[in-house]
């Protein structure tokens, strides 16, 4: 309960953020406009709101609702989610939106996406200030990687230092969780990809056919390669009960070779699955040893790995440096985002669509400033991306419709306006049901 109470208020507060900064910037362009805007909320007020305010001699009533669907602003003679369609039908007015010229209707419109983005790259420029950036030197991983199925079909195998992506030295194997992926999609992007292996340069050929969803079938592409060795041992559990020893070297499980850490893992979730408690430990101590171990129905033996075996590069930023590293930072993920949102047009992908669960599941179990912040950064280019996709009823298809009437010179009909806007509603359902229906799974399987 703790941890899905941590990661609920770290989701309330980077999406509430995240909504007031994508509406503000709807709100500035028009009030630069002189446009009215008649409402700004966080959440929608659907039949009644927990707040309102309305300044006196202000147009704008200020309030939050009760449905935390994101939020709005209600901008005076738009056709937009609240379907007034009441107000369209009087003569306009000159501090209505449909009043003004459409280059400043279109800055109305993106002023929101604009804002998101703005606000991603400050993130990211901030954080980099404060806690620069850490990453594992590839060619300083002396053990390599552990590899899927998948990637041996490919022509990896296990222990593999990658050095090269199309003969160029690559070194950055970036720590935070969004930047982590970065590897396997450059490889997945990559014509060849050259290892370490056994002393000897490797050139191994990346089919086009390779796709990042892909990849990580049935398990992750690839792992950093920890060796087997003991590090730590919970003096309740299982491994401390049966005798094993902090720098124990375990060499099988069940008859199963054991080279990675990650063959540890493989191996006491195949027990779980096959329910035998009951198997054999090979480990090197002075000498061979061989244990009999029956598990709990937890199946977790209680160990864990020598910490910090490569060593961990930070790059600092100075106030000013900060600025251009994180643009590039966030133009970065907003490419690697746009890359990847090909794959949500397949089965896989189209399972993978997810709502508040899959999205809270992102933040880390416990409070963690610098995990917040770059997860809301990057929400924060989602958002700004997904609005300005070309759907009726987003910012995109107002766009769209808007840079019609700019070379044509003729606008599109209010009915049509209406119509586009209520087709644009209905598919945004559609996508909601969809990812909520995904989480739901997720959680019951």
């Amino acid at each position: 309960m703790e941890i899905f109470l941590t990661r609920a208020l770290q989701l309330i507060l980077a999406l509430s953020l995240l909504v007031l900064i994508h509406e503000f910037g709807h709100f500035l362009f028009a009030r630069i406009f002189k446009v009215r805007v008649e409402k700004f909320y966080l959440f929608f007020d659907w039949k009644f709101s927990l707040f309102k305010w309305k300044p006196k001699n202000s147009d704008t009533e200020y309030g939050i609702g009760w449905v935390p669907l994101g939020g709005y602003c209600k901008i005076a003679g738009m056709i937009d989610e609240s379907m007034d369609t009441e107000q369209m039908k009087k003569p306009a007015e000159s501090w209505e939106y449909r009043s003004k010229p459409a280059w400043q209707r279109l800055l109305i419109i993106v002023g929101g996406v604009m804002f998101n983005l703005i606000l991603a790259l400050f993130i990211y420029s901030m954080v980099l200030f404060t806690w620069g950036e850490k990453y594992i030197d590839l060619h300083k991983i002396e053990n390599g990687f552990t590899f899927n199925e998948k990637a041996k079909e490919i022509g990896f195998e296990d222990g593999d230092m990658i050095i090269k992506m199309d003969g160029e030295e690559v070194h950055e194997l970036y720590l935070d969780k969004v930047r982590s992926v970065n590897i396997m999609r450059d490889i997945c992007e990559s014509d060849t990809v050259t290892v370490l292996r056994n002393g000897n340069e490797v050139n191994i050929a990346i089919p086009d056919s390779l796709g990042l969803l892909d990849m990580n079938k049935p398990t992750q592409f690839l792992y950093t390669r920890i060796l087997p060795k003991i590090g730590n041992i919970d003096s309740t559990s299982i491994a401390a009960q049966y005798g094993l020893s902090v720098n124990d070297s375990i060499i099988s499980i069940d008859g199963k070779s054991i080279k990675s850490w990650n063959d540890i893992v493989m191996t006491m979730k195949s027990l779980k699955e096959e329910a035998k408690a009951t198997f054999d430990i090979e480990l090197m101590r002075d000498s061979l040893m061989r244990l009999t171990v029956t598990a709990d129905t937890s199946f977790v033996l209680g160990i864990s790995p020598v910490a910090n075996i490569y060593p961990i590069e930070r790059i600092s930023y100075s106030f000013f440096e900060s600025f251009p590293a994180g643009a590039k930072y966030g133009i970065d993920v907003l490419r690697g985002y746009v890359g990847d949102f090909k794959y949500v047009f397949t089965s896989d992908g189209a399972k993978s669509v997810g709502m508040f669960g899959s999205i809270g599941s992102l933040f880390p179990e416990v409070w963690d400033w610098h995990a917040f912040w770059l997860m809301t950064a990057f929400l924060s280019i989602v958002l700004a991306f997904m609005n300005i996709l070309p759907v009726p009823a987003l910012d995109g298809g107002h766009a769209v419709f808007l840079i019609y009437e700019m070379v044509t010179g003729k606008q599109p009909s209010e009915k049509f306006l209406e119509r586009a806007q209520m087709v644009g509603m209905l598919i945004l359902l559609g996508l909601f049901i969809l990812a909520t229906y995904n989480d739901i799974m997720k959680f019951v399987f």
